[in-house]
């Protein structure tokens, strides 16, 4: 009988050693693998033979911890080669002015025709606006990104947000020579949210229809909360649709925007809760804004 229990004994031994021996080889793959993968641009997983379910586990969320690390780092890339972008077109666009505000002061000194100086202080005027509404477009996404936290205990009549936005945009878009067309619900539409958020909102969603709109512009609200501002846009294409919302993108060259009007109006909804997204069909732009 002892010599019974010592064979027994000794079986298990012998298995023990080799599963010690095969979950050692397992781990000795799996470092290996792992330094390969990490040290080289590939998009392959660990690969396995042992049968072990506690090594195939550790493989698994090995595989799912590096498939993270490449997502975070085309995330990276991406960022890092928009920010280079970005600070490439807003130097540039920063740059057109001043030089022509430089250009035009070297005029106005040389010129004692009170007509030219002017001119040329118009002029002047002009690009001095159009820098300053660049550098607080930057100032106001800068300070955006650095505030997350956005209270949202007011009780916003959404009606009346919107007619004031319209109003106040008035003037600028009749100087476009655009006369919108308004279909606010007759309903009231409240939300708890945030008034200077949603104010901010339709005003960018307004320059927008200022700076791109063909002539004509369609503002509606219906009592689900929905706003649809309509446009045409007829040199827009499906492609440029997908990109509004990007940071820094404009659609065509634009003397006077950095390209985040749009992406501030999308980062401030989806805080307070809602959506906003674009539709493009037959040259009509519709951008939507659910509350």
């Amino acid at each position: 009988m002892i010599y019974g229990i010592l064979g027994a004994v000794s079986v298990a031994l012998v298995l023990c050693i080799g599963k010690i021996v095969a979950m050692r080889r397992a781990a000795r793959a799996i470092g290996d693998q792992l330094a390969e993968k990490l040290n080289t641009d590939t998009n392959t997983t660990i690969a396995l033979d042992s049968t072990d379910s506690a090594m195939c586990r550790l493989a698994a969320d090995i595989n799912r911890e590096l498939q993270n690390l490449r997502e975070a780092y085309l995330r990276y890339q991406s960022g890092d080669r928009e920010v280079k972008e970005a600070v490439t077109n807003i130097s540039h666009d920063l740059r057109t002015p001043l030089t022509a505000i430089c250009g035009y002061l070297d005029l106005l000194h040389r010129t004692a025709d009170p007509e030219k100086q002017k001119e040329y202080l118009g002029i002047i005027e002009e690009r001095a606006e159009i820098m300053r509404q660049l550098t607080e477009e930057l100032f106001r996404y800068s300070v955006m990104l650095t505030n997350e936290a956005m209270p949202t205990g007011d009780e916003v009549l959404v009606n009346q947000v919107l007619e004031e936005s319209i109003a106040a945009a008035y003037p600028t878009l009749s100087a476009r020579g655009i006369e919108p067309q308004v279909e606010i619900t007759d309903t009231h539409v409240v939300r708890t949210s945030n008034r200077a958020a949603v104010v901010r909102i339709f005003n960018n969603l307004l320059n927008n229809a200022v700076k791109y709109s063909e002539g004509d512009l369609t503002v509606s609200l219906t009592e689900d909360g929905t706003v649809r501002f309509f446009n045409k846009a007829s040199e827009l294409s499906a492609d440029a649709v997908e990109h509004l919302f990007d940071r820094f993108y404009t659609r065509k060259a634009s003397r006077d925007s950095a390209g985040l009007g749009l992406s501030i109006a999308k980062t401030l909804v989806e805080r307070l809760g809602g959506s906003i997204g674009a539709e493009y069909a037959k040259g009509i732009l519709t951008i939507i804004v659910k509350l």
